[in-house]
């Protein structure tokens, strides 16, 4: 998909589809007159009429009688007042899927004045609706005959936005390459194939790389690690992507995510229903070989670690118990009471060795943890925990500007007598209460004194129903919220 950009006035863009956002309370801009002049006048008429209000979430084609476009979209953002980025991104997304659904391939936006924000955060937040809401996991069936794909977008603004649009390029696509591997069936998803996946794209973008086999794993002790993944014919892998740019000092930025190819639960078997959407338990993997891909691409400044724990969590002859005791990479004793609280397991040697390896200012690990996020959290918001307030305030700020919320849980000290065990240090299952905070605090044990924060992302990961720009299934979240974090 081409995107590009222009100063021309709304009245003099040539497209199939013209994107106007109406306000709910103020209706049209005074900027569109000059659009409606030339079609004749149909926007206030039908802003006059019942149909359409403005409402966020409201589309509205309108046929022209012009030459510059054959059809207007009206997008509805609501309130003027409670209208923010993930609101504009949201009205692209449904303004371009109905431009698209009406058979329109070349659409242009004008971006609208929108307070507290300029027209390169406009500029960003419409290119990831349109690459996002674009977006389709085609590998193995075509798309319809009747699928009209998005072959341009053009956006409008009186100032320079080109820049803009060029970064929200790489981020979106980084976002969408990280959504492919979550939609990537398991049977082509092992820890060998996810490494080379990862390894390929290190070597396009020029990130440094390296893969710790089993038997490396071995010597360096990442017992943790390779318990979960003993119970499959192929063994777990631990990646190392790094993105350090030349001259940089100082500590580096960790990111670790847990990447459990499948997760069928091991002894403690799951459920055969929706079982096969654990495929995508290796979100947090993807996320964080997106954000390096992203930060490559963008030339980022910061010197930024990558870490990812591989395995497959399989009921093999081999398999780790219910029971057994597991001596970390940092020596902590863990006591198995459920074989599917396998992402904590994996997590707790990459978290270890990171901090020991890389002594790193910060480190973020993000995980489908637990499916207790998911009771309390839907798939709107990610769990956030953390030791360091500025760390976990400097998250939520950047997922308020990619809406790619976080909400902040307690990781105070009583929940943390919740995780000991009566025969190792630490049990990777607390019981019912209060999961997704005693599955953080037991991750809290494996970082030392580092600043430190968790994003659950059981929810938002993978959807069972598409939103505007979010397709169902893989939504590559964290990708945008870890990338503007680390690079603005």
């Amino acid at each position: 998909m081409k995107v590009s950009t222009t100063n021309a006035p709304a009245a003099e863009i040539e497209a199939e589809a013209l994107i106007l956002a109406i306000p709910e309370d103020t209706g049209k801009p005074t900027s569109w007159d000059a659009v409606d002049a030339i079609v004749g006048g149909i926007v206030s008429e039908a802003l006059a009429g019942p149909g359409f209000q403005g409402k966020r979430g409201q589309t509205l084609a309108l046929s022209t009688p012009g030459n510059h476009c054959r059809e207007l979209v009206l997008v509805g953002l609501g309130m003027s007042g409670e209208i923010d980025l993930e609101v504009w991104r949201r009205a692209v997304a449904n303004g371009i899927t109905k431009a698209c659904h009406r058979g329109n391939s070349k659409i242009a936006v004008p971006l609208p004045e929108i307070d507290g924000h300029d027209s390169g955060e406009l500029a960003i937040a419409a290119t990831e609706a349109a690459i996002l809401t674009s977006y389709r996991y085609r590998e193995f069936k075509a798309a319809p005959p009747e699928f009209v794909e998005l072959e341009e977008i053009m956006l409008a603004a009186p100032v320079d936005i080109a820049a803009a649009t060029m970064r929200a390029q790489k981020v979106a696509d980084a976002t969408c390459w990280a959504r492919d591997l979550v939609n990537t069936p398991s049977n082509m998803k092992r820890p060998d194939s996810l490494a080379m996946n990862a390894r390929e794209m290190a070597v396009e973008t020029g990130l440094g790389f390296e893969i710790i086999d089993s038997g490396k794993a071995q010597q360096l002790g990442l017992n943790a690690l390779l318990a979960v993944g003993q119970g499959s014919a192929v063994g777990p892998r631990l990646v190392i992507l790094e993105h350090r740019p030349i001259g940089a000092t100082g500590q580096p930025t960790v990111i670790v995510g847990k990447g459990i190819t499948f997760d069928t639960g091991g002894i403690s078997l799951k459920p055969a229903q929706k079982m096969g959407d654990m495929k995508a338990d290796m979100s947090g993997a993807a996320a964080v070989f997106g954000t390096m891909r992203a930060l490559a691409r963008l030339d980022a400044q910061s010197w930024v670690v990558g870490v990812a724990p591989l395995a497959e969590n399989m009921p093999g002859s081999q398999a780790y118990r219910p029971s057994d005791i597991i001596r970390a990479y940092d020596g902590t004793t863990i006591e198995v009471l459920n074989t599917d609280a396998e992402g904590r397991v994996v997590l707790a040697d990459a978290l270890a060795y990171a901090c020991k390896r890389y002594e790193p200012c910060r480190i973020v690990d993000l995980a489908t943890l637990t499916g207790a996020c998911v009771v309390a959290l839907g798939s709107h918001a990610a769990g956030l925990m953390g030791n360091n307030d500025e760390l976990c305030n400097a998250l939520i700020s950047a997922g308020e500007a990619t809406g790619e919320r976080l909400w902040r849980l307690p990781a105070w000290s009583a929940y943390d007598k919740l995780v000991d065990s009566e025969v190792a240090n630490v049990r990777n299952s607390a019981g019912r209460g209060a999961g997704v905070i005693t599955a953080g605090m037991f991750l809290k044990r494996f970082v030392g004194n580092t600043a430190w924060a968790h994003l659950d992302i059981a929810g938002t990961a993978f959807l069972e129903k598409a939103t505007p720009y979010e397709p169902k299934g893989g939504t590559g979240f964290g990708v945008r919220l870890l990338t503007h974090w680390l690079s603005t």
